[in-house]
């Protein structure tokens, strides 16, 4: 046996792998089950014998464990520890062996002895322990035995596999339920106490089926076939077996390998790089099949589990190993994207080039895996120390996010586009010179000829003026009007259930109230800035309410004794004014999943693309194929308001904030707002403004901006919307738009969609490109920030932000994340901060039409259309779907949340609407 031996890959100087035993079993050992666990692995030794290294053996001596009389053909651990079980299985018996009594006697200079479980079983090709160790499940030919360790006595056998069983696997929350894999392509579930089948599943591939894992946190099944292919299915009670997802192991390493070309080409230029290890090997060798030799669970490095996931769940904190014959793969089972590979051909020293059977197991320890690799074509057996964090840190791109966030963390640039809007309000008139003062000088006018003349005055009563507060005419007009704009803004989008002639006393009581502020908060208790009376949208009253407020009555005192000049009438009025709007969206609401009402939006079939719920949550407009913009009341009662003018099909509709404006895109390559209350156009844009038809757009900024895509290029328009009409230029329109910055997208592809913030102040903008790609870009520094290749199989048709409501607040990390989807290629979750995708939903069918996705506001779940006529609701911890909507008469095309009730809108492509609450 050789002793340790430290090897890296292309002469590096940190060792990712290290070879820390190398025997010779004598006989080849290629397709037989190892074992490995964290300080011990076994395998089959000289003859009939068995091995066993131990880490914590200094001497590396191996422990020989001999009672077979033929080759040993299956090896397990036990999984409690205390004490150490190993099992071993041959031809003629299956022996289990204390480790500990073992060693002892070895040390005494005895023959260690084991325990038979069984004698002329057949050949084994797989044993497992149940997690207490007290029953052992051997695999032998198509039957799988169960035996009692303590009593050696044959408990059940299980019989239904039309093929050799070649894994097995306990359930770890219900100790008496098995699932086996078979030659015959199915997996099946047991209850082995009962002796009887639970499930049999279908064949799921051509070739068979080699191991199986089942994963506890997450709840699934995963099995590995001798094709390459990974399969997943959900183990949870109300799923039945469904699947969640299948991984081709051979696209995966094409894909790793591109982007790991993409990120050294970033790194360093084409020309002055070496030829990488992968590089290599994809181009001097001929690539090996991809046969799934082994699955275990691999714990991510404490180091970097906050580089790769800050703010997610732990289950992020968990990968998975795949064992290959050309090396080990290291999956992120939240997405089923390959993080790290490490192939044996790239490491010279390793004495196994092409493993024939393999056993892994990660400790946490020391973030080190250990590995014991047989040879394919010869007698060697290898035990492998992994440093997992060197893996992942060489092979991981370089974090192309940092400091990116969807929360500004700085005020706005004084060279940034966004300062146009900042300083709009603040800045001041010029003063214009003064001129010289002119004679005045009477014109000559027409002669006029009245059949009437009026009167002296001496006949009437003398008409005294007290005051003339109008010394500028003029430009009282233009304050006043400006005022009356900003408080336009204001109170109808915080008061939409005030009558309107109570507007300005409202608005009055809602000034004193912000200055109120900071007395209410000392008076609560609140530790907070004043600020935090509001809740999290622009002027929700949340924490603050005198009814409920534990200060009570002496918070209205409180506040009185410091402004004596706010009544107890007013105080009585502002509270009951507010107190309607300071409900708050349920958190822990459950998901709507109760049809409540249907409606269809035309006659005939008319396809709906898009559904959008007001800033308050009381209105619904949907865009139809049939050029037609609708606004419905929430509840989908009543007549709708009726939007014409565009010349295609509606494409996008997007809310502004106040509730007043709806904003709509078209295939026509024009943009328009309209005015909600009126009913009517008020400002058209297209190809004047941008160089292309404007494929997508929305408000943006707070409602400050217009953003839309044209082609490859992203404009951000300032705009300024007025429906009044002048009697004599009746046609000539007020309203107008300017672009005052422009974005090209860096490969100059044609954005497919969009998203930017605008019920808060963000200056990111993400953007899905045609070429597969998605940009982030800021517009306080004015260009593109990072840029993620390869985002789908196919173009991303619409990017969809998590940004809560104005009736919930979220954690801040959830703002961070952001959803895409692609037709046949599900939907991916992104944080912006890592600039990775951190899960993958899949399970709902999209094949041919592009279906909507959408957050709710409380952000724990994300639905999205599908084409079996369905709706799938699927929460942010999972990959695969909760709830499914059914009740559709037609593909699924558009979903949007309600941002005040947990209510969910969907449309189908025969025009009908859907509304679903919660139970």
């Amino acid at each position: 046996m050789d002793g340790p031996q430290r090897v890296a890959a292309d002469g590096r100087a940190a060792a990712v792998v290290t070879e820390r035993c190398l025997v010779g079993s004598g006989a080849p050992a290629a397709h037989v089950q190892l074992a490995c666990g964290a300080q011990h692995c076994a395998f089959p030794a000289h003859g009939s014998a068995l091995g066993v290294w131990s880490a914590q053996d200094a001497s590396h001596q191996l422990l020989t464990l001999r009672g077979h009389h033929q080759p040993v053909t299956a090896v397990a651990f036990g999984n409690t520890g205390n004490p150490l079980l190993l099992c071993s299985a041959s031809h003629d018996c299956v022996i289990l062996w204390r480790l500990d009594e073992c060693r002892e006697r070895a040390r005494q200079g005895l023959i260690p002895g084991g325990t038979v479980l069984g004698t002329g079983l057949g050949r084994v090709l797989c044993l497992r322990l149940s997690p207490d160790d007290r029953i052992a499940a051997v695999c032998a030919g198509r039957k799988i035995l169960m035996l009692d360790v303590e009593s050696r006595s044959l408990l059940a056998e299980l019989q239904g596999h039309q093929g050799p069983v070649t894994a097995v696997e306990f359930c770890a929350w219900q100790a008496h339920v098995i699932i086996s894999v078979s030659e015959d392509r199915s997996f099946k579930v047991w209850d082995h106490r009962a002796g009887s089948l639970l499930y049999s599943s279908p064949v799921l591939t051509a070739a068979p089926l080699l191991s199986v894992l089942v994963d506890g946190g997450s709840r699934q099944l995963v099995t590995g076939g001798a094709d390459g292919q990974l399969w997943v299915f959900s183990l949870v009670d109300r799923h039945h077996y469904r699947r969640v997802t299948r991984v081709d192991l051979g696209k995966q390493r094409e894909r790793f390998s591109a982007r790991r070309a993409a990120a050294s080409a970033r790194r360093r230029p084409a020309e002055s790089q070496p030829r990488s290890a992968s590089g290599r090997h994809s181009e001097n060798t001929v690539e090996a099949a991809l046969p799934v030799l082994g699955l275990a669970h691999c714990d991510l490095p404490r180091g970097l589990r906050a580089q790769r996931a800050p703010g997610l769940s732990s289950d992020h904190a968990r990968y998975l190993w795949v064992c290959c014959p050309p090396g080990l793969l290291l999956f992120n089972p939240a997405t089923w994207d390959l993080e790290a590979a490490l192939w044996y051909q790239d490491f010279r020293g390793l004495s196994i080039q092409v493993a024939g059977s393999c056993a892994v197991t990660s400790r946490s320890s020391d973030d080190k895996a250990l590995c014991v690799v047989t040879s394919m074509f010869g007698t060697s057996v290898a035990v492998l120390e992994v440093d997992v964090a060197a893996l992942l840190r060489a092979q991981w791109p370089p974090q192309l996010g940092t400091g990116l966030s969807v929360l500004p963390s700085s005020g706005v640039s004084p060279t940034s586009p966004l300062h146009f809007g900042v300083a709009k309000g603040k800045r001041s008139k010029p003063v214009r010179p003064k001129q010289p003062a002119a004679r005045s000088v009477v014109r000559d006018q027409p002669l006029v000829w009245h059949s009437r003349v009026r009167s002296s005055g001496y006949t009437s009563a003398p008409h005294v003026t007290l005051f003339s507060p109008k010394t500028t005419p003029r430009n009282d007009r233009r304050r006043s009007s400006r005022c009356k704009r900003r408080h336009e803004w204001y109170v109808p989008f915080l008061l939409p259930h005030v009558n309107p002639k109570t507007l300005q006393k409202a608005f009055k009581c809602w000034i004193d109230f912000f200055k109120l502020a900071p007395e209410l908060a000392r008076v609560c208790g609140s530790d907070r800035d004043p600020a935090s009376i509001l809740g999290p949208g622009s002027g929700t009253l949340s924490a603050f309410d005198t009814e409920s407020c534990a200060a009570g009555p002496a918070c209205r005192a409180g506040v009185q004794g410091w402004s004596p000049s706010v009544s107890e009438h007013t105080l009585s009025f502002v509270f009951s004014v507010l107190r309607p709007w300071s409900r708050e969206y349920p958190v822990d609401a459950a998901v709507p999943t109760r049809p409540r009402g249907q409606l269809a939006v035309a006659e005939g079939r008319t396809a709906v693309h898009c559904v959008h719920f007001s800033g308050d949550g009381r209105r619904l407009a949907c865009g139809a194929a049939n050029h037609l913009l609708l606004v419905f009341d929430a509840a989908l009662t009543g007549t709708p308001a009726a939007f014409s003018g565009h010349d295609g099909a509606v494409s996008s509709v997007c809310w502004s904030l106040d509730g007043r404006w709806l904003l709509s895109t078209a295939q026509d390559g024009t943009l328009r707002v309209w005015s909600v209350r009126r009913t009517e156009l008020a400002l058209t844009l297209g190809r004047g403004v941008c160089s292309g038809p404007v494929r997508s757009a929305q408000f943006y900024y707070v409602d400050t901006f217009v953003l839309l895509s044209s082609g490859p290029e992203v404009h951000l328009l300032a705009y300024h919307v007025d429906t009044h009409r002048d009697d004599v230029k009746r046609y000539k329109q007020k309203s107008w738009g300017r672009s005052v910055f422009r974005l090209t997208t860096a490969g100059a592809a044609e954005v497919t969609s969009l998203s930017a913030a605008n019920n808060f102040y963000s200056y990111l903008v993400l953007t899905a490109g045609r070429d597969r790609t998605l940009e982030v870009f800021d517009l306080n520094a004015g260009r593109s920030a990072a840029l993620i290749a390869g985002a789908h199989a196919r173009p991303a048709h619409q990017i969809c932000q998590s940004q809560g409501s104005p009736f919930t607040t979220q954690p801040a990390h959830v703002y961070n994340l952001f959803a895409t989807t692609a037709v046949g290629d599900g939907i991916r979750l992104w944080d912006v901060r890592t600039l990775r995708c951190e899960r993958r939903f899949q399970g709902h069918a999209s094949r041919r039409h592009p279906c909507g996705i959408a957050f709710s506001p409380c952000g724990r779940y994300v639905v999205c259309g599908a084409e079996d006529r369905s709706a799938y609701v699927y929460e942010m911890g999972s990959s695969t779907f909760c709830h499914r909507l059914s009740g559709h008469t037609d593909t699924v095309t558009a979903v949007a949340f309600s941002p005040s009730a947990p209510q969910l809108a969907t449309a189908t492509l025969d025009g009908n609407l859907q509304l679903f609450v919660a139970e």
